[in-house]
Order: C-alpha cells, then structure tokens, then sequence
C-alpha cells in the first residue's frame, strides 16, 4: 500500500546512549537511511528523536526487530506520502507509549 516509512526513536538524555546503539545496530542490519540525532524536538516530535527511513519491504522484518531490542524506547512509525498531516495523524503507529505529535506544523490537503 505503500512504498515506504519512517521510524522515529525517541529518547532523553538519560536513554540517548541506548536510543544511538539501537539506531546505529539497526543501520547495519538493515538497508536504511539513518537520519541525525536531535536533541530537542524538531517538527511535530514531542521528544528528542532519530530518523530510520525505509522501504516497505523491510516492514516485516524491521519493525518487529525494533520492537524486540528498542528495550523500553518508544517509537512511532509512519508511511511517507505526499500528505505530512495524514501520515502523522491517520497513518501513525506506536512502538511503546504513544505521544501527541504537534500537528499545527503541518498544512491541510484538499
């Protein structure tokens, strides 16, 4: 359906260390594009977070494998379409705790 998604790890200064290792492992594993390290909150993320982009065909392997070794990190996943507003708001899921995304940085498609 659709062709491909972000993973978003989210951390604190406190688990930046296990969120990197997490990322950094996934990075080897897997044929993903590793976005960098924020530590403050950049667009809609309420947390401090990395970046995994990937191809739907990793979807099956990927996620469950971050679900098993992300140890307590919450991640949200989503496709990329070309709408930013659906795919962080209707399109989301959640690894771990979900968070409220700040959804006002995006505008509506008609």
């Amino acid at each position: 359906m659709f062709s491909e998604y972000h993973a978003h790890i989210y951390f604190d200064q406190e688990t930046y260390v296990q969120a990197e290792n997490l990322c950094l492992e996934a990075e080897k594993l897997f044929p993903i594009k590793r976005g960098r390290f924020h530590k403050k909150n950049v667009g809609p993320h309420p947390c401090w977070s990395c970046q995994l982009a990937f191809e739907a065909s990793e979807f099956p392997t990927l996620i469950p494998w971050l679900n098993f070794h992300r140890k307590g990190l919450n991640v949200l996943i989503h496709p990329v379409t070309d709408d930013d507003l659906k795919d962080h708001q209707d399109y989301t899921m959640w690894l771990g705790q979900s968070f409220t995304l700040d959804l006002s940085i995006f505008t509506r498609k008609r």
